[in-house]
């Protein structure tokens, strides 16, 4: 069996597409349509597919590039999945995900969608989220990233391309005082939130952690004031170890491209129509974004979602009417809510809950929008919906350059 395959596609995930001698599907990391690479040995045959490790690129194709960030190739990075291609080649794939799901798995007759491009190809994250590995048996230990192909390892993190410059500068000084953080640390977050305040979130089990003032005071940045350091127990709620209490939840689900979400939700919410005074639902609204565009377009509006924090923080937010918050999981109060005559649903990556899907299904609304963060998930629920809507509009966003990961909002009505 030949070693050298033809890549034709990228599959959601990120690896390039292409087949054996024997007709099976070959998944390989780090490769791009219309080059032909060889494979290492010790091909991973499954029954209808396999997995390959790319060994050298023998042609390579029209739209690799040199990727920027020197732990892409250096340490390979399992942050990002497309550097290697030009931005263009990354909005065709992601076009062509999205399209492959609704047609395969939601068994929709749709060409692929337009896709928004992104506003910045790099520096838009507003999160960095690291992995903590010990050094052997010392009180030493890495904080960075996986290896892609390595999911267990984790290599020291420099410089992230795809991060916001303020929690790049955040990091650089946070790297030296590392023994500041907890014994414990299993986990490290950074995060910007919408007023410029940076969060430092230190996940650990034991002890609280009682040096975060200690660590405060040591980072040599201007606004250091604004640094607001944060203790995660890994079996409880998160709180405020050092920096001002603004309220704002740094644990709760935000968008990591803050501008681009703001595109997307935007667009989602003109699918609806005319909104002056009809009763919507938001499931899933975290803190409030997309209850307080409803709002503004006149919507009475019921705003669930799981997280406390994240509800307690949205009650607060200054809102043109009235807006009902409900903490708790949508598939426990859908049956309590008033009858609606539209909704929005941005569920978790893993979907809607099946309880969901049978209220929606059961009893239709005259418009339906789905955000949605995982392609397949939605096409799974499209599929599972359309025995009482049918899609009239579908968009994809590009809120993750770089990556194989992308937005897509779906417009249905009753049928």
């Amino acid at each position: 069996m030949s070693n050298v395959v033809a890549i034709t596609a990228i599959a959601a995930g990120g690896d390039g597409v292409g087949r054996l001698a024997d007709g099976r599907a070959v998944f390989v990391a780090r490769t791009a349509p219309g080059e032909r690479v060889r494979l290492r040995d010790g091909v991973r045959l499954h029954k209808t597919f396999a997995r390959g490790q790319l060994a050298e690129v023998v042609a390579p194709g029209a739209d690799r590039v040199t990727a920027a960030c020197p732990h892409y190739t250096g340490d390979r990075c399992g942050g990002c999945q497309l550097q290697h291609m030009t931005y263009e080649a990354q909005l065709a794939a992601k076009r062509a995900i999205v399209g492959d799901a609704l047609r395969r798995i939601a068994k929709l007759d749709l060409a692929d969608p337009e896709i928004v491009e992104a506003v910045e190809e790099w520096r838009y994250r507003a999160k960095l989220s690291m992995s903590v590995k010990a050094v052997g048996r010392s009180d030493s230990r890495t904080v960075g990233f996986h290896p892609y192909d390595r999911p267990a390892a984790v290599f020291a993190l420099l410089d992230c391309h795809v991060a916001d410059f303020r929690l790049t500068a955040l990091w650089r000084e946070l790297r030296p005082q590392l023994a500041l953080l907890p014994a414990k640390l299993t986990h490290l977050t950074l995060r910007l939130d919408r007023e410029g305040r940076r969060h430092v979130i230190a996940e650990s089990a034991g002890e609280p952690w009682q040096n975060a003032a200690t660590l405060r005071d040591a980072l040599n940045l201007p606004d250091r004031d604004a640094v607001i350091c944060w203790w995660q127990p890994v079996d409880g709620a998160a709180r405020v170890m050092a920096g001002p209490a603004t309220g704002f939840p740094a644990t709760a689900f935000e968008p990591i491209n803050p501008e681009m979400g703001v595109i997307a939700r935007r667009w989602a919410v003109e699918q609806l129509g005319d909104l002056r005074g009809a009763v919507v639902w938001d499931l899933y609204g975290g803190i409030g974004d997309t209850a307080v565009e409803l709002a503004e377009r006149g919507a009475q509006v019921v705003s669930v979602d799981a997280d406390e924090q994240a509800i307690d923080w949205a009650r607060g937010r200054n809102v043109p009417r009235p807006v009902r918050f409900i903490a708790g999981r949508a598939e426990d109060v859908i049956s309590t809510l008033p009858e609606p005559s539209a909704v929005v649903v941005n569920p978790p990556r893993g979907g809607l809950h099946w309880n969901v899907t049978l209220r929606l299904t059961g009893d239709p609304v005259g418009r339906l929008v789905y955000i949605s963060c995982d392609p397949a998930t939605l096409a799974r629920d499209l599929h599972r919906l359309s025995a009482t809507y049918r899609v009239t509009a579908v968009r994809a966003f590009d809120l993750f350059p770089q990556t194989a990961h992308v937005e897509t909002v779906a417009a249905l009505e009753a049928a």
